[in-house]
């Protein structure tokens, strides 16, 4: 039970990050930019620092590691192939000439759905995580609370370019987030079920936030050239690696 009331507590948590984008509507445009770039710094070290100091050496511990790497493997494929099918539609079904347009129409609803997904295996990486032990469910979640802060925020002004309210965008943008509580309750729910499952869940997760903190996090950081700007990124992405490591001492 206590597994349980941590594990939601934990994803309700996350998806009430998808209302930080209306504070952040009261900052300047200059000074939220410049906030996102750190925010991305710290939370691609986290990630990183959560998968290799907590995650896979659980699951070396579990005495699978061989097999273990072989689901990382999966997990970013499987990620790979979640990314590419939200974003086919626009690239491949539509004429060339149509594309333009149809994409700042729909930009919005494909901006949900994708999220919508990710929040899901979000939930799916958190329970993994709390059935494994409370210290390493709470190292994920705080990895993954740091990298959704400059997710949310984007998704949120996505919406408002696409033409949403203030109000719709908030509350489309909290149902996507609470999905991650339907990922966790499917993990939770199945954790007797599917317990044969239960080995290789931790390592696809681990997979998971690998593709986010390689694909979506530190290419951005690579887009700031200058050298004091890039100095920064570095120490908060080390910053990030630390904190998941001050962790251990939860353990």
């Amino acid at each position: 039970m206590g597994t349980i009331l941590y594990t939601l507590g934990s994803v309700f948590l996350v998806s009430a990050i998808s209302l930080v984008g209306a504070a952040f509507l009261l900052l300047r445009e200059k000074v939220l930019r410049g906030m996102l770039l750190y925010l991305v710094s710290f939370s691609s070290g986290a990630l990183l620092g959560d998968v290799f100091i907590h995650m896979l050496p659980e699951v070396a511990e579990g005495g699978s590691l061989a097999p273990g790497l072989v689901v990382v493997l999966g997990g970013i494929v499987f990620s790979f192939i979640v990314e590419k099918l939200v974003h086919w539609r626009h690239c491949h079904l539509l004429p060339e000439d149509e594309q333009e347009h149809e994409h700042s129409h729909n930009v919005g609803a494909m901006s949900l759905v994708g999220d919508s997904i990710h929040n899901f295996i979000d939930g799916l990486a958190i329970a993994s995580s709390f059935l494994v032990s409370v210290p390493v469910g709470i190292s994920t979640t705080i990895a993954v609370v740091f990298h959704e802060i400059p997710d949310e925020m984007g998704n949120f002004a996505v919406l408002l370019h696409s033409g949403y309210t203030r109000k719709k965008a908030l509350l489309f943008n909290f149902l996507s987030a609470l999905v991650a509580v339907a990922g966790a309750l499917f993990v939770l729910l199945g954790n007797q079920a599917f317990a044969p499952l239960n080995t290789y869940l931790l390592p696809f997760a681990a997979g998971n936030l690998l593709y986010i903190a390689g694909t979506d996090l530190i290419p951005e950081l690579h887009k700031e050239q200058r050298l004091r700007q890039s100095f920064f990124q570095l120490l908060c992405m080390v910053g990030g690696m630390g904190a998941m490591g001050l962790m251990l001492l939860l353990e």
